[in-house]
């Protein structure tokens, strides 16, 4: 079921394959998560993210965040997609969509007329506790993983008063 989830919200739980093993968002509680969802292993703009992601995991890991990419593609596309590239960043498979629709990711899009189904760039960050502290929908790459950095430094520095 897809939601319209919003900061306050408490993120839904996952629990899914990587190329390493698996991940979940209850194993990662207490820990800050920027979870983001992309359309395709191996295409530009997905690459881009994957690639600008991880560029900063040291400097998320200092705000005690950890970096969670969910895409429907398979864990062997996604190992295949990490050593191609040198990604630093945890590539999560999701073949049934379920997390991806749970956290309201699956739209339908248009292209040259043609409507069809596919991941909306979006990316969540999630404080410590599983809860929802900043959306951001319809991303464009640029620029986009400064503002998550800058919303965990806030989420930190506000954590620590």
């Amino acid at each position: 079921m897809t939601q319209d989830l919003q900061p306050g919200d408490k993120a839904p739980d996952f629990d899914l394959a990587t190329d390493t093993g698996r991940v979940s968002l209850s194993s990662l509680r207490g820990k800050t998560v920027v979870l983001y969802f992309y359309p395709k292993d191996d295409t530009a703009g997905c690459t881009s993210e994957a690639l600008q992601f991880s560029s900063e995991v040291e400097e998320f890991a200092k705000l005690g965040a950890v970096i969670v990419g969910v895409s429907k593609d398979s864990a062997a596309s996604h190992a295949k997609f990490r050593k191609k590239h040198d990604l630093t960043v945890e590539l999560a498979a999701d073949p049934t969509g379920e997390t991806v629709e749970a956290y309201g990711a699956w739209v339908e899009k248009s292209m040259y007329g043609r409507k069809y189904m596919g991941i909306d760039r979006s990316t969540f960050l999630i404080d410590r506790e599983g809860v929802i502290r900043n959306v951001w929908r319809k991303v464009k790459v640029p620029n986009h993983i400064k503002a998550v950095l800058t919303a965990a430094r806030t989420l930190k520095d506000g954590a620590a008063k």
